[in-house]
Order: C-alpha cells, then sequence, then structure tokens
C-alpha cells in the first residue's frame, strides 16, 4: 500500500522520536560536523546506535499497530555541506539503504527522505528565497527519488519563500512529501507569515500539493495557542495541518537556540496528553518526537492517542 492510499485511509500514524539529541546524550556520538548525522552510517559505533534508536520507535508502533513512518537523518546532507566537503552524493541513497534494512516489515513502514532550510531554522537567517531555494533542493529531491523513498519530509521549515522553492522541488519527483514548519505561538513562521497563508500559497503554487503540513521541535501547547489564533481558525487548516515531532520543552526558539543542556519540562505523560488534546481538537493524525524525546515518551504518546 502506498503511503499516499494509506493516509487517506488511516487515522493515526507513528513517527520516530529524537535522533540526535538522543545520539548525543545517551551514546556519546559527535554529531556536529558538515552533514551532522547523515555520516553515521559510515561507522559502526554509528549504524549500531541508529539502529537501536530506530528499533525502539518502529517495535512502539508495531505494539500499537500504528503505521510508522521513519526518515533519513539527512537535513544537513544538502548540495553545499556533500559536495562542499568532499562527501559522494551517494550519501543520500547510502542513507536510505540503511534505513530501509531497519524498515525490513511488509506493511506500514513507510521510509522518508529528510531535507531542510539551508541557513538556520530557528532564526530563519541565510533563508533563500524561492527559486533560490527550488535550485538549491532540487538536487536533494531527487537523489532521494532515485533512491526510492516512500515521501519526502522538509523538517522545520521557517520561512515562507524557501518553504516555497523546497515544495516545488518536492513536487516535481512526484514523490507524497510533507511540509514541517518551524511555528511560534503567535500562529506564525518565523518570517511572521501565518500557518493558514503558508498552506493557501504553497498549495497554489506547486503542481503536486503536499500530502499534508505539520510542525516539529515544538511542544503542543504552543501549536495548540498557535492554531486557536483566529486567523488560522480556517478550514484549510484543519484540513492540511495534521501533525506535530513534539519537543518535550515548552520554551520558545530563542530560548532553547543555543541551549548547552536538555530542556525538558513536561513528563511523558503531560506531553502525551498534549498530542491528544491536539488529535482531538485539531483532528491531527502524525504523532512524532523531537529534542528531549525516547521511546518512554513515543510509548506514552502512542498510548495516549490510541485510546
Amino acid at each position: 500500500m502506498s503511503l499516499k492510499t494509506d493516509f487517506d485511509n488511516t487515522k493515526l500514524f507513528l513517527m520516530e522520536g529524537a535522533l540526535g539529541e538522543r545520539l548525543k546524550r545517551e551514546y556519546n556520538i559527535n554529531i556536529d560536523g558538515p552533514v551532522a548525522m547523515a555520516s553515521l552510517i559510515y561507522s559502526e559505533e554509528g549504524k549500531e546506535a541508529l539502529r537501536n534508536i530506530w528499533n525502539e520507535y518502529k517495535d512502539i508502533a508495531k505494539r500499537y499497530n500504528l503505521p510508522f513512518m521513519a526518515t533519513t537523518p539527512t537535513r544537513r546532507a544538502n548540495r553545499d555541506r556533500v559536495l562542499g566537503n568532499n562527501f559522494s552524493e551517494s550519501i543520500i541513497e547510502d542513507n536510505v539503504d540503511f534505513l530501509r534494512t531497519i524498515l525490513d516489515e511488509p506493511q506500514n513502514m513507510y521510509l522518508g527522505g529528510l531535507m531542510g532550510c539551508k541557513g538556520d531554522a530557528y532564526t530563519g537567517e541565510g533563508a533563500l528565497d524561492s527559486d533560490e531555494a527550488y535550485q538549491f533542493h532540487s538536487w536533494q529531491a531527487q537523489l532521494f527519488k532515485e533512491a526510492n523513498v516512500d515521501f519526502l519530509y522538509a523538517g522545520i521549515m521557517p520561512t515562507l519563500p524557501e518553504a516555497i522553492g523546497m515544495a516545488k522541488a518536492m513536487s516535481d519527483t512526484n514523490i507524497p512529501y510533507i511540509i514541517s514548519f518551524t511555528i511560534r505561538k503567535d500562529g506564525c513562521l518565523i518570517d511572521g507569515s501565518t500557518i493558514s497563508h503558508a498552506i493557501e500559497t504553497i498549495d497554489s503554487t506547486v503542481d503536486n500539493a503536499p500530502l499534508c503540513y505539520m510542525t516539529n521541535c515544538v511542544h503542543p501547547i504552543i501549536v495548540n495557542e498557535a492554531l486557536s489564533q483566529q486567523f488560522n481558525m480556517t478550514d484549510i487548516v484543519r484540513r492540511r495541518f495534521l501533525g506535530i515531532q513534539a519537543n518535550t520543552s515548552s520554551l520558545s526558539y530563542e530560548e532553547l537556540d543555543g541551549c548547552c543542556a536538555l530542556e525538558a519540562t513536561s513528563s511523558a505523560s503531560d506531553l502525551a496528553n498534549g498530542c491528544r488534546e491536539l488529535k482531538d481538537k485539531f483532528g491531527f493524525k502524525i504523532f512524532g518526537g523531537c529534542c528531549g524525546t525516547d521511546n518512554h515518551y513515543m510509548e506514552e504518546i502512542a498510548s495516549s492517542i490510541c485510546r
């Protein structure tokens, strides 16, 4: 079954929880290189850690009979960082192939190619305009197409122009894709675009619209407030903004940016309750975790949304 078909006919999906933050905290693995986590598949230590973490999340999805979505750790493996640091473009296919060995179940496992903005996802610094973004991100999107991923995922996109260019690049592949925004509690992206306006603009610009929109690296409390803004209480937001990879901290991006230590203000049960409220109030159907989450948090989230 294709992701598009499954998405249209399934109420809930579980996405992976944190990877990078757990690799640093639990495995003492350095991910600060030019392509971040994407190069870990070339070391036995890195592969073992990634395999352990993904298998924990995958097993949770299986226990609750939820389709599982996992993405390659390639948000920073863009054209400039790969080719400018003597990596081969095969790093994209190599990451896909490695993740495929873990998602080895015959059903309900979907492999995504993770992409990200060129600049800073928290501040929008270094963001591209839409034409620049289309040219820049097409390189990675086409490599994922050649690697036969099930979907593409644009993580923590802070500005609308770059998200438009990203969406056009993804649309060209004819692969289902998701745009995930960096959003504030005022209901806007980092550049001030409202969530509703961003969705309307992208949907009306691309040939193949995203599967849906969502957000990541943000607490459910912030998302709840953002979607409760009057200008976001629209039909298009209700129908199209459908998921979260939740951060355990309710701090703003400005407060989180550059933090030296993990900021976790929510227990696993509190975060799960916040996710369930997004499901009940706004119809969310994709639930995953970001910084601060682990298998215990994802277990609570899966249990909560399935009640």
